[in-house]
């Protein structure tokens, strides 16, 4: 079984932690490892008035975080999995703490019997099994709250407060408007900089897109304002994606009930352009009296639904698209845009979040590596000083822990991309945030979903040939090694394409003649207990191949561009060694077969 970054850190901060001295220290290395342990942390931000605690509500699919201007909308709350569903832990700025519950309904009470000014933070346990892999963090508006309780928020988002605060990843919520200017672009860069998020853990959310009252339907606005946030977001933000968080609410967190179904069934009925009049002036809506639904409910359906709510439950009524109040919750949901169509990566709040699930692993190493290296940086002496020392090396890019953490690669570039340490044209720009945006080779790639392993192995192999040409160009730099993350995860999908290719080898016409190698150099690491054994079986493969294929260990008569992708995929492996605690000799002999499987590559994709 392959050992992920989290079990790496996770012994990493055991061994660290029992050789320091000193308490503080022990505990902050001890809080790192038990948020490798813990739910991601997905922190919910936006301005005040922009429907933030609308979706967190839709996120829950309960209606706990309050909407209007309560006690509780001032604080941070988080929101874990317990079993003890509804409890309250109040904790406060002294270090003390006070407890409450939810009140009925699953509803946070509007005053909490403690002064807000003295509440560091709400925790808030509910029993739902999402809770298990991802904790909810709702914090107060960024713009208008004191500046005491900002300073709250951004110590759950900045990490500026104490360490066991941060957050791991964000979605913030933006206002709906006509489009984004300069100053809310270099606002929102400036944000998700300083609170330590990237294009790989942050998500934007365009909320309200359903309050232009000029536009019967949103969507195409939305969609088209969503699509261009994007293109100038991208280096900041996974996705931007629009949203009608009061509709997404109401459907997951408190459905429609038999008197508002049937309320709406009876405005169906109705004089369409009628009710379209109603419609233009909610005021009127509500007050009418000439409206054969009581005006409590009329209320009710504004609060729960608005305007477009409203008009598309009506629609889907008189097209017998629905038949109960569950259908019309599901409709509900379909036209807020919370959930995507089919399995799309993204494109939708619910696409955001199984993004965030699925990397939870990642994600959580990517922020343990950071706050490890803060520790390590830490003023200490004595043993201490000798301990942190030996955890910085540990993390040093050229130690075999950083190498091994394989799948933060695209992570770590897609960072130096947002931070201008990584300079990239527009077709490398776009790889890079395609292979950080999805998950399967084919995706990444700009592949169909049904590509074929050869053709995926093609595409990689091409893209290497770009990435490998920077890492060169920027060898000893920043952008060099981010560049050459890039290669190396680009020659892994090459070389697990090819290894999963089920189907016949296709003959590349007469076999290649065989490369001949420092045999004393293979023989050296073929000695090294370092050397894993599928490394040591690839070596006698290179000594006794009878062509250049079996060499690499692909089909006899390979094709060249076959060839050329066992080599780099073999480059990859072998690269790892160079950067293990080897002897100079075996180091040296792993730096020499890796110029050689290089240099195959090169003869194989030149033809030459």
């Amino acid at each position: 079984m392959t050992t992920g970054p989290a079990d790496l850190l996770r012994r990493l901060c055991d061994t660290t932690a029992a050789k320091l001295a000193g308490a503080e220290l022990r505990e902050r290395v001890s809080q790192v490892r038990a948020s490798l342990d813990a739910p991601l942390r997905v922190a919910v931000a936006g301005a005040v008035s922009s429907g933030k605690s609308t979706l967190v509500n839709a996120l829950l699919g309960l209606p706990v975080a309050p909407v209007d201007a309560g006690e509780c909308t001032f604080v941070v709350t988080q929101y874990e999995y317990g079993e003890d569903d509804g409890r309250i832990t109040i904790e406060l700025t002294d270090g003390g703490v006070a407890h409450s519950r939810l009140l009925p309904g699953h509803r946070l009470p509007s005053e909490l019997g403690v002064d807000v000014a003295r509440i560091r933070r709400l925790r808030v346990t509910l029993n739902l099994p999402s809770l298990r892999t991802v904790t909810i963090v709702d914090t107060p508006g960024m713009n208008t709250v004191t500046a005491a309780n900002e300073r709250a928020a951004r110590s759950m988002l900045f990490g500026s407060g104490d360490e066991d605060d941060r957050a791991q990843a964000m979605i913030y919520v933006l206002r709906y408007v006509q489009k984004f200017d300069d100053t809310t672009l270099a606002e929102f860069r400036g944000l998700t900089d300083a609170c330590g998020m990237s294009c790989v853990n942050t998500l934007a959310v365009l909320g309200q897109v359903d309050r232009r009252g000029d536009e019967d339907d949103p969507w195409p606005t939305a969609r088209r304002l969503a699509a261009k946030g994007y293109q100038d977001l991208r280096t900041s933000v996974f996705d931007v994606v629009p949203v009608i968080g009061l509709l997404a609410e109401t459907a997951r967190a408190c459905p429609p009930g038999a008197d508002e179904f049937e309320a709406l069934s009876v405005l169906a009925g109705l004089d369409e352009d009628d009710l379209e009049d109603y419609l233009l002036d909610l005021n009127d809506f509500r007050s009418a009296s000439d409206l054969p639904v009581p005006a409590e409910i009329r209320q009710r359906l504004v609060e729960r639904l608005h305007r477009y709510g409203i008009a598309t439950a009506v629609e889907a009524l008189r097209a017998g698209e629905v038949s109960d109040a569950a259908a019309l919750a599901a409709h509900l949901l379909e036209r807020s845009g919370y959930s995507s169509a089919g399995r799309a990566a993204t494109g939708s709040v619910a696409a955001g979040i199984a993004h965030f699930a699925r990397r939870a692993d990642q994600l959580k190493a990517l922020d343990a590596l950071t706050r490890l290296r803060g520790i390590a940086r830490t003023p200490a002496l004595g043993s201490d000083r000798a301990t942190l020392d030996a955890l910085a090396a540990q993390l040093d890019e050229n130690r075999p822990i950083a190498t091994a953490l394989g799948s933060l690669r695209i992570f770590a570039a897609a960072e130096a991309l947002g931070r201008g340490t990584l300079v990239l044209n527009e077709e490398m720009t776009a790889e890079l945030l395609r292979m950080a945006r999805h998950d399967e080779p084919a995706g990444q790639l700009g592949l169909p979903r049904e590509a074929s392993k050869t053709e995926i192995a093609a595409e990689a192999t091409a893209a290497s040939m770009r990435w490998r040409t920077l890492a060169m160009m920027s060898e000893g730099r920043t952008g060099g090694h981010r560049a050459r993350d890039v290669l190396t995860v680009l020659e892994d999908i090459v070389g697990d394409a090819l290894a999963e290719d089920s189907g016949p080898a296709v003959g590349g016409g007469d076999p290649l003649p065989p490369v001949s190698v420092d045999r004393g150099a293979v023989e050296a690491l073929r000695a090294s207990p370092m050397v894993p054994a599928a490394d040591r079986q690839a070596l006698e493969l290179l000594l006794a191949g009878a062509e250049l294929a079996t060499q690499l260990g692909a089909p006899p008569s390979s094709p060249r561009a076959e060839v050329a992708g066992y080599a780099a995929a073999l480059a990859a492996r072998f690269r790892v060694l160079t950067h293990r605690p080897l002897p100079i000799r075996q180091r040296r002999a792993a730096e020499t077969l890796c110029e050689a499987y290089e240099a195959i590559w090169s003869h194989c994709q030149n033809g030459s």
